[in-house]
């Protein structure tokens, strides 16, 4: 790959940034942080998986060590942390309120990796 060109983003990419952004602007702190582990905790994981495979294209590798590094590894866990930390201190609605926005981005995150997979493009 000797290049990567910019495109717009698919509608999977704008349904998920859209989401992402719209939590962190209305929502709670609680929220955000519940919408935004996801984001962290899954590329972390694919991060470590893929590192077993590696890649013979650079640029892919390249990615993949920085998902897979012990740098990115200590912000997971600190996003973790924290996550952990402030839902300890949340109501049960409170709780379910931030339970439910990881739950729609890990959905999100999956489309996201469907999207890419299947080259997703605006059907109009």
């Amino acid at each position: 790959m000797a290049e990567v060109a910019a495109t717009a983003p698919a509608p999977s990419n704008l349904a998920y940034t859209s989401f992402l952004l719209a939590v962190a602007y209305r929502g709670k702190f609680h929220e955000a942080l519940g919408a935004l582990l996801p984001c962290y905790w899954i590329y972390w994981e694919v991060g470590k998986t893929l590192e077993r495979m590696g890649s013979p294209e650079p640029l892919f590798q390249r990615w993949i060590g920085t998902y897979a590094s012990e740098q990115f590894s200590a912000v997971v866990r600190g996003v973790i942390e924290a996550t952990n930390k402030t839902a300890a201190e949340l109501s049960p609605p409170e709780r379910e309120a931030m339970r439910q926005c990881f739950v729609t981005t890990s959905r999100y995150e999956w489309m996201f990796w469907d999207m890419a997979y299947r080259r997703e493009r605006w059907p109009v």
